[in-house]
């Protein structure tokens, strides 16, 4: 019995000191029995610092995870929403767990590619390496969908959701908490897919987001910040080439996402051997948008010295 009681003497001596060391906290004050503590010379009131509100993923978001359009047998549940722009998307984590268990190549990222969107990147592996989830959350979607294949698609307790791809084979089922990290299936080559590979896709609210805007896709495995603003430029695949990643420019406040919403232009004078298609690979812009700004046709010759406005 006195070495249970001297026991939670020193755990609670010890977050009292914490909580010295970081006066921010707010704490809650205990008494203890006289008789306990009459060969001490502490007093026998002690002070247990309490985890701050702001500091951790509200519980309640936590509780309603499955309330916001759960539906496990489609794939994107949330057609008839729109969100508002920018939104922000919180993580309590700083570092995420590779979807992979090896070095991360991307063979093609989030952008327009073959003249169709393609909202995700893909990461090179061999059929039957496992696949693993980035994050904490439940499994609202593992089954066969389309052009996916095999697809698992995991809700965090943030709202974002991570689509895996392409599986050779479901290790889970819906409904299921996993872990950062929890082994989710098997990389493979279903669906419409050429080659072995992982297609990973970041959404949120049906809303897709480059995943690279995110997520530093590095061995760190890093999360880009603890607070993400949204803009349409990180959700549109028309501003973002496959081939390359775009210029980041992370907005970490509302009011930094909101003076990026502000179109930016600029005059682009063409040059010997220009084409649309170069201009539009070089400026990160679709050809539909140079023709659309410039009231030309996409056959359209371009002359040398012509100026052209491009809408960033």
């Amino acid at each position: 019995m006195k070495k249970s009681l001297l026991c939670f003497i020193c755990l609670v001596i010890t977050l009292y000191v914490q909580s010295q060391e970081n006066p921010s906290h707010r704490s809650l004050k205990i008494q203890l029995p006289v008789a306990s503590l009459n060969k001490l010379a502490n007093p026998n009131e002690i002070e247990i610092p309490l985890i701050e509100k702001d500091s951790v993923l509200n519980i309640k978001s936590i509780l309603n995870i499955k309330e916001d359009h759960w539906n496990t047998i489609v794939y994107n549940p949330y057609k008839d929403y729109a969100p508002d722009y920018p939104f922000k998307i919180f993580f309590e984590d700083s570092v995420y767990a590779s979807p992979i268990l090896k070095e991360k190549v991307i063979t093609s990222r989030y952008g327009w590619r073959r003249g169709r969107p393609h909202k995700g990147i893909d990461i090179d592996l061999v059929t039957g390496d496992s696949v693993v989830s980035m994050l904490d959350g439940i499994v609202r979607f593992a089954r066969y969908s389309g052009g996916h294949g095999k697809t698992v698609v995991v809700r965090h307790y943030n709202g974002l959701e991570t689509t895996y791809a392409h599986l050779s084979r479901i290790g889970v089922k819906a409904n299921d908490s996993v872990s950062k990290g929890q082994y989710l299936g098997k990389g493979g080559n279903t669906g419409n897919s050429r080659g072995s590979h992982l297609h990973l896709v970041t959404s949120f609210k049906g809303e897709y987001i480059h995943p690279e805007y995110l997520f530093e896709i590095t061995e760190d495995n890093k999360v880009r910040s603890k607070e993400l603003w949204v803009t349409r430029k990180w959700t549109r695949t028309r501003y973002h080439n496959s081939r390359r990643l775009t210029k980041l420019a992370l907005y970490e406040t509302e009011e930094e996402a909101r003076k990026s919403l502000i179109k930016q232009t600029k005059v682009y004078i063409v040059r010997k051997g220009d084409t649309l298609s170069r201009i539009s690979n070089r400026n990160n812009i679709t050809i539909a948008s140079i023709c659309k700004s410039n009231s030309i046709r996409k056959n359209s010759t371009l002359r040398i010295g012509q100026k052209l406005i491009l809408e960033l």
